[in-house]
């Protein structure tokens, strides 16, 4: 069993090796612990390779990852604001058009079609008596 305080040889990478290693981890092949588990290096080791060798991931960027499932999920949402969208653009043109109705109403009987609090009720809307039952 080799002792804990053992140092470990130092080894020095080709900068080719160090260019395949961050090529399969922008390619998804391999995770950064994976790989540095496989050369036996720190992460931080290999994470300065991702720096110096990468024309994708960089120091100091910050990288969106997406599950299939969220993106599907967020192609769904956008499809539903559409669609309600599209809803609330047919119930504002019927709103319209019976607004519409109502004003050439207004206009052709001169009766104001629109029910307002303030003037007093039809002849029809007058308050009856309680049906009795009849004995």
């Amino acid at each position: 069993m080799p002792n804990k305080f053992e140092l470990r040889p130092r080894r020095i990478f080709s900068d080719a090796v160090k260019r395949e290693a961050v090529k399969a981890i922008e390619s998804g092949k391999i995770s950064v612990l994976s790989l540095a588990k496989h050369y036996g290096v720190c992460f931080q080791s290999v994470y300065g390779w991702i720096n110096k060798y990468s024309r994708h991931l960089q120091s100091g960027q910050t990288m969106v990852v997406q599950m299939d499932s969220e993106s599907t999920k967020n192609q769904e949402l956008q499809k539903q604001i559409k669609e309600l969208e599209a809803a609330l653009g047919r119930k504002q043109m019927e709103v319209d058009f019976l607004n519409k109705l109502l004003e050439t109403g207004k206009q052709e009987l001169g009766i104001d079609l629109k029910k307002k609090f303030s003037t007093p009720p039809s002849s029809g809307s007058e308050t009856t008596e309680p049906n009795t039952p009849t004995t």
